[in-house]
């Protein structure tokens, strides 16, 4: 395991120890197709010498803390492998909960919005588990939009679709769904000095930060937009700071959602709202 060993022994300069050896092995794997019982047999010895100047070209960008789904340029997300770039966020196990917890509670529909889509892993996974439900993607910005287009190239067989849309100035066409879904920017400004240099240096700013003189500005906006493009019956499914679990709940309460639900994590942190809005007649 030297080559290994010396992965570790470099990213230990800035990585406490158990993570530089999860980067370390993770580097081995999916550059080098090396599994944890090859490392034990020694094979990360028998690297070519392309190979290890790309293990040191990697080494060096994770020094200066670059996420590695960033330098792999891919990431697995519900069990899909998906495109990722520095234009979206890097999708987290948090949402990969908000997936599922969609999935198990799902009644029969036939439509689904999802509002900030980013990389698009949110709608591809919803698609790709319900192949006969529409699911449409938003998101402000160009470059995220790009990202999830490339991912539904991946899976063409899943019913996604991406839009430009700004949900602070949505659409006004008469569209309805049955599940709008949105993981927005909800970090507040003030949480950025508690933040590591991964996230605060490499992820796009505008899809993790929201002014600390209004927290729930997306979550406002995306709760007026689905009381009037919600079927009857229809749910709303936020990931959100952990912070604002008891407001978020109260402030779609007042638009009108009943059965509304603050479910944490499996961290044990509030950090998914559902609600379910009748209302609506179809």
């Amino acid at each position: 395991m030297k080559i290994y060993r010396q992965i570790v022994r470099d990213l230990s300069q800035v990585y406490p120890d158990g993570e530089a050896r999860a980067l370390a092995r993770w580097l081995c794997e999916e550059c080098f197709h090396l599994t944890q019982s090859d490392l034990l047999l020694d094979k990360d010895n028998h690297l070519s010498a392309d190979d290890l100047a790309k293990s040191q070209e990697i080494v060096q960008r994770l020094l200066q803390h670059e996420p590695i789904q960033y330098i792999l340029g891919h990431t697995n997300f519900c069990g899909h492998n998906f495109m990722i770039a520095p234009g979206a966020l890097i999708p987290r196990p948090e949402t990969e909960q908000l997936v599922y917890l969609i999935l198990s509670e799902l009644p029969s529909v036939t439509s689904i919005l999802d509002v900030g889509t980013g990389s698009g892993c949110i709608a591809l996974s919803l698609a790709l588990a319900l192949p006969e439900v529409e699911v449409t993607g938003w998101d402000v910005s160009p470059e995220a939009l790009n990202i999830a287009r490339s991912n539904g190239k991946r899976y063409p067989e899943a019913r996604a679709h991406f839009e430009q849309a700004d949900i602070l100035e949505p659409p006004t066409d008469d569209r309805m769904w049955d599940v709008i879904v949105s993981n927005p920017p909800y970090v507040c400004q003030s949480e950025a000095a508690m933040m590591e240099r991964n996230v605060l240096d490499y992820e796009p700013r505008q899809a993790l930060f929201v002014p600390d003189s209004d927290p729930l500005l997306f979550y406002r906006a995306i709760s007026c937009y689905a009381k009037t493009h919600l079927r009857d019956g229809g749910q709303l499914w936020f990931e959100i700071n952990q912070a604002f679990g008891a407001e978020t709940a109260h402030l779609i309460e007042e638009n009108g959602f009943s059965n509304v639900r603050v479910i944490r994590d499996d961290f044990g942190h509030d950090r998914f709202v559902n609600g379910v809005f009748f209302g609506n007649s179809l």
